[in-house]
């Protein structure tokens, strides 16, 4: 699989990774609902099977056990060991309801926790998860500490997730931004007028999470399954997922389905590979739950759309 380099890092990551946010289970404010941790040890093994190098995890996925279900996962793996990223910044309560804490003193709590939890000596690109909820001067804390953690080798590179360009601005006063982990896709595309140029710009490598929509474009959803997703999938208080939203995203889906069907790969594949021909994309975040859906959906290399199916996507919502 193509690999390309993260932004100022040298990390050469293949241009899809693995997403452990679903494997990390219910029981939690963002959770999927329940997961079978052998299922998902599999569905890790596939991934590295088909030449996948990183795998993306934070420490609030399930409240600490997706990082746990990745070092199962890894500990089983006689290749070589894919490149794990992590994130911190977002803690949670005795009910699972998760809260934020920018705190040095938090932070370096969470590292050693992640640490632990993953069983590595240095996690390879650490990141603050999202930016703070009023008072952004606390980025500056923040980054410094996530600086001193790469002075003292706990970790080898560090970025942000889901910060915009005054933000990034913030952090870069203090220390260089390795990456930057954004929502993309074809229904959120936000990104692409700013801050996707600024990371260009910037040597800021990026990773985007969420390209198949979390599962809305992988081509299976349906209303009926929708209806029948468990109680507690964080997905049913979206409002993709709702309408007037969903009969749109839904045509777009059989969209997706009849490209697919052109170029005979599947129509997540179609999907992820619209998100990666954007050259400020370094690689797409691919989430699955078992070994079937990454035979399904981490295959994708970029493929080269025409014109004619980069409008019909493109301007679906227009």
């Amino acid at each position: 699989m193509q690999k390309r380099q993260l932004g100022n890092s040298d990390l050469n990551i293949t241009s899809v990774g693995f997403g452990a946010w679903a494997i990390g289970g219910g029981g939690w404010e963002f959770g999927w609902g329940p997961q079978d941790d052998s299922i998902s040890i599999e569905a890790i093994h596939r991934a590295l099977e088909l030449g996948i190098n990183w795998i993306d995890t934070a420490a609030v996925y399930g409240c600490g056990h997706s990082e746990e279900v990745v070092a199962k996962a890894l500990r089983n793996w006689s290749g070589e060991r894919p490149y794990v990223f992590t994130k911190c910044v977002l803690r949670w309560d005795v009910n699972g309801k998760i809260f934020q804490n920018y705190s040095p003193e938090s932070l370096r709590q969470e590292c050693e926790d992640s640490l632990r939890r993953l069983n590595i000596d240095v996690i390879d690109l650490y990141q603050l998860h999202w930016p703070p909820d009023k008072d952004e001067t606390l980025i500056d804390a923040a980054w410094e500490m996530m600086a001193r953690f790469k002075e003292e080798g706990k970790v080898r590179w560090i970025g942000v997730s889901n910060f915009n360009i005054e933000q990034m601005k913030r952090a870069q006063k203090n220390c260089p931004i390795t990456s930057l982990q954004p929502p993309y896709s074809l229904i959120s595309r936000n990104i692409e007028s700013e801050i996707l140029p600024y990371c260009e710009e910037q040597n800021i490598g990026v990773i985007v999470y969420s390209p198949m929509a979390s599962g809305l474009l992988a081509g299976a959803m349906t209303r009926e399954r929708m209806e029948n997703l468990p109680a507690e999938d964080w997905r049913l208080k979206w409002d993709e997922f709702k309408e007037p939203k969903i009969t749109k995203n839904l045509e777009l889906v059989e969209k997706l389905k009849v490209i697919g069907k052109k170029h005979n790969i599947t129509t997540g594949e179609i999907a992820i590979s619209w998100t990666l021909k954007h050259p400020a994309v370094t690689g797409a975040i691919v989430g699955a739950r078992s070994a079937e859906q990454v035979d399904g959906v981490m295959k994708a290399k970029g493929l080269e759309l025409n014109d004619d199916e980069i409008i019909a996507l493109e301007t679906h919502f227009s």
